[in-house]
């Protein structure tokens, strides 16, 4: 076998343009199945992250019957050995109590079912953490007029700017980012903030105001300074109701709670909804996303209790899930189809390899080669190119997916916007390497061994007479 060996791997080299055409086909199918495949799980991994870390949590601890029906009669009674001993987990990385209800907003003539989360401030910082999503910066229509008239102020940028009415921003570097302005343009920067900018504060420890999310405020036509009524119904019947001065508006990353959300201090929450020492939902984020199941199986044991439950992402958010996997198997059959023209491109090349070498093949039998030992050599050499393709490949997906995890895509223009309006970041990060890397690699070099069945089964019926005479 070694001496085989040895012959097929000089054979790959007696013609080295068709063995570089061979093994360039397999080295950017390789290549263009891992990028695309990278793209598609990064993209879905920023997508859970921005949702699920930046407001529900990968897990939740409930009341049995509160995911059927997510009213505050639902609630259950915490005490310090529960919270505990769901932060006591190993991959538990925060455990936030939370009381989460529904109710009536006002302001003036306009009103609205709102979602109202009572959060302790100074825990909520380290899950959804609203304090980062604090609105700095908005174009009002008065901030543009102010902007029209600023010294030295590009038409084309005012244009931009007007085509960005009510758009908000939470931080400087953001607004930068959207405008399209360079670090040089800092005094012009300077002056578009100093019209645009918003006061707002995050909520005390006892604080009697509200957090509002800011598509909620522009529908409200309310803005910090102003106040919101709240009107709902309260623990087992009781009313609902107050009046309550807006703190700041909060940007949050998902369109639909945009349109909703009402942050207040838990105590706030608990006086509103007439609870007493009980929350809806205790809201966790993990150390390691892999381990969720597990680690809801293990809190569940933990709790031990029939009253209460513990849902993870997929069973609170059905709809994203639903989104996530209908976009993947998209995703599957567009790299099917590719899988497809792959395979019929190196099975065209090595069918091209195979015709001109039939001669040879041709004279090897007539001089004695046995037509076995012939189709071995000749797999050999395929296995050869399927390995110098895919290594290669899988070699030079490397840089590209270290750049795109760690510096991803930005996106800009139209595209960039479509993808703000649905509530997510303008970028296109690439997962790390996992499964799909090596996997795709697995599937070519299966790919390159189908490829070469048909040729290497004309090897063992070849006629030498014909071939010698190149029929």
């Amino acid at each position: 076998m070694k001496d085989l060996c040895k012959i097929a791997w000089r054979n790959l080299w007696r013609n080295k343009r068709r063995t570089i055409i061979t093994a360039s086909s397999i080295f950017f199918a390789i290549f263009f199945a891992i990028a695309m495949r990278s793209f598609q799980l990064g993209s879905y991994g920023h997508m859970i992250r921005q949702m699920i870390e930046a407001f529900s949590g990968y897990l939740q601890v409930q009341d049995t019957d509160y995911s059927d029906d997510p009213c505050i009669d639902n609630a259950f009674v915490v005490t310090p050995d529960l919270l505990k001993l769901v932060r006591s987990d190993p991959n538990v990385k925060v455990a936030v109590p939370r009381i989460e209800s529904f109710a009536l907003a006002s302001t003036g003539s306009l009103s609205k079912g709102v979602m109202v989360v009572g959060i302790s401030p100074e825990e909520e910082k380290y899950l959804s953490d609203p304090e980062q999503k604090i609105v700095r910066y908005r174009f009002t229509k008065t901030a543009i007029d102010q902007i029209k008239d600023i010294e030295g102020m590009p038409s084309k940028l005012f244009e931009l700017i007007k085509g960005l009415e009510h758009q908000s921003f939470v931080s400087k570097e953001t607004m930068r980012a959207d405008l399209g302005l360079k670090p040089a343009d800092s005094l012009l920067m300077n002056a578009i903030c100093k019209v645009s900018v918003m006061t707002g504060s995050f909520l005390q420890a006892n604080d009697a105001g509200v957090l509002i999310s800011d598509r909620l405020s522009s529908y409200l036509k309310a803005g910090v300074g102003d106040s919101v009524v709240l009107m709902g119904q309260g623990y087992q019947g009781a009313s609902a109701a107050g009046v309550y001065p807006i703190r700041g508006i909060v940007k949050i990353p998902a369109p639909e709670l945009d349109n909703k959300l009402i942050y207040m201090t838990i105590n706030n929450a608990a006086n509103l909804f007439n609870l007493t020492g009980q929350l809806t939902s205790i809201a966790i984020n993990l150390k390691h996303t892999d381990d969720m199941k597990d680690t809801q199986q293990r809190l569940t044991s933990l709790i031990s209790t029939s009253v209460l439950t513990v849902k993870n992402w997929e069973e609170l958010n059905p709809t994203l899930k639903q989104q996530i996997q209908g976009d993947n198997k998209s995703g599957q059959v567009f790299l099917f189809v590719l899988y497809v023209i792959i395979f019929f491109g190196i099975f065209g090349t090595v069918q091209m390899m195979i015709s001109e070498r039939s001669r040879e093949f041709g004279m090897m039998v007539s001089i004695g080669m046995k037509r076995g030992k012939l189709a071995t050599i000749l797999t050999i050499e395929m296995l050869f190119l399927g390995l110098i393709g895919a290594l290669s490949g899988m070699i030079a997906s490397v840089p590209v997916i270290l750049l795109g995890y760690y510096h991803p895509f930005k996106m800009t223009g139209e595209m960039a916007r479509m993808y703000m309006d649905y509530g997510f970041d303008p970028i296109m990060p690439m997962a790390w390497f996992d499964g799909y890397f090596y996997t795709q690699g697995g599937v070519i070099f299966i790919m390159v061994l189908l490829a070469s069945y048909l040729p290497v089964r004309s090897i063992l019926k070849l006629n030498a007479i014909k071939a010698l005479h190149g029929q």
